[in-house]
């Protein structure tokens, strides 16, 4: 098994059956090496966008360290309103979502509700992560967003042709 090296490209995945996706391919690879060889996607809610984000299960030392970097800050700067247990419960509210080897998972419904998720997810590479966009929140965002919204477009056409 090679290292995990994050995430890139982007890909589309209607909504199946019983509100199953598909991980794309390069995700699902990405994801399995980051997961140490385990078919485990973790999802959670962007805490800025709606959307949601993805990753494998290495980001959680990831997640510690940022937490423990946040902490050491807010002691530096003397800010007695960082509550280390209320940010780790932000960061760690993750599910932990198992995908088979077609990279098939069932979304949960809350999750779903969090990125306003219906019946696709287009999912764009940010390197330690990836996004999960409802198509229509991505074409919601602002300009800077506007190579993602071209993607998501073109390959949302493809899937039309395929499934027609």
């Amino acid at each position: 098994m090679s290292a995990f090296a994050g995430y890139n490209g982007q890909d589309f995945s209607r909504a199946g059956e019983k509100g199953r996706f598909v991980l794309p391919s390069e995700f699902r690879k990405a994801v399995k090496e980051s997961s140490g060889g385990n078919r485990i996607l973790c999802l959670a809610s962007h805490g800025k966008f709606d959307c949601l984000i993805g990753f494998g299960l290495s980001r959680r030392e990831k997640l510690e360290a940022q937490l423990d970097r946040e902490e050491e800050r807010a002691i530096r700067m003397g800010d007695t309103s960082f509550d280390r247990d209320v940010r780790a419960g932000q960061l760690f509210i993750f599910s932990q979502i198992p995908f088979d080897d077609s990279g098939r998972f069932v979304m949960p419904e809350h999750l779903r509700d969090l990125g306003k998720v219906t019946d696709g997810l287009f999912f764009q590479a940010a390197g330690d992560f990836f996004f999960l966009w409802a198509p229509e929140q991505l074409m919601r965002m602002g300009p800077e967003w506007k190579a993602a919204q071209a993607a998501c477009e073109t390959l949302m056409a493809a899937a039309r042709k395929g499934a027609a």
